[in-house]
């Protein structure tokens, strides 16, 4: 029975095209050799899809979840352990029309996800979700991020803010409530000029962390506050 799946993506540079269009990306041929095509992620320079034609049928490197690195490969034969990487961590798509384009896609773009995941990333993206009015430790930052340890890491990370307007370090304090001495984006007084901007009460250089500090769902990671 022919199990092959009509595609709209048919051809290597449709593929490649699909890589290239996640933001911030470029297509190279490192090895010299026009069969190895690749999608790099251009700020680090790290490849997310690689592709090759191999007995006779066009193969995709893409990286893995080691959650989802297994179950790719237990529900199609065409996913296997990667070729020539590292097999923990790289599947092998065998395009032989027996995975749905959707699910290529998808772990195309899972590949894409990982690669361009770091923890200053998530720490300016939790940083994003601290609501008006309220306030967050260096530590809950540090949570939302997925690393309860790295506290220091995220001062070092806000201190280098590459878009203060967007991404509020302002709204970060210490654990005793207490302001940055010398905030980086305005110098002394800014980042309490900003909270009480925000509506937050700022008194001796610190904020009451008992009103104004966001609660976590520490099963969702979900930001909860008094008011919400």
């Amino acid at each position: 029975m022919d199990k092959s799946i009509e595609w709209s993506m048919k051809t290597r540079e449709e593929i490649l095209a699909y890589g290239l269009s996640f933001p911030d990306t470029y297509q190279e041929a490192p090895f010299h050799d026009q069969n190895w095509q690749l999608v790099r992620v251009r700020e680090s320079k790290k490849a997310f899809l690689w592709t090759y034609m191999r007995d006779g049928f066009l193969n995709l490197n893409v990286k893995a979840d080691p959650q989802w690195r297994d179950f790719w490969r237990s529900a199609y034969p065409a996913v296997i352990p990667g070729y020539h990487q590292n097999k923990e961590h790289w599947n092998t798509l065998i395009l032989d029309g027996t995975i749905p384009e959707e699910d290529v896609k998808r772990m195309i773009a899972e590949s894409y996800e990982l690669v361009t995941d770091s923890p200053t990333k998530r720490i300016y993206e939790a940083v994003k979700k601290i609501p008006k009015g309220h306030v967050a430790t260096y530590g809950q930052i540090a949570e939302l991020a997925g690393e309860k340890k790295m506290a220091r890491a995220v001062g070092n990370a806000l201190h280098k803010n590459p878009d203060p307007e967007n991404i509020p370090c302002f709204r970060v304090v210490n654990s005793k409530g207490e302001l940055s001495g010398a905030f980086a984006f305005g110098g002394e007084g800014e980042q309490a000029r900003r909270l009480r901007e925000d509506g937050v009460i700022v008194e001796n250089g610190k904020v009451d962390l008992d009103q104004f500090r966001i609660q976590i769902d520490p099963v969702t990671l979900e930001i909860k506050t008094a008011d919400s």
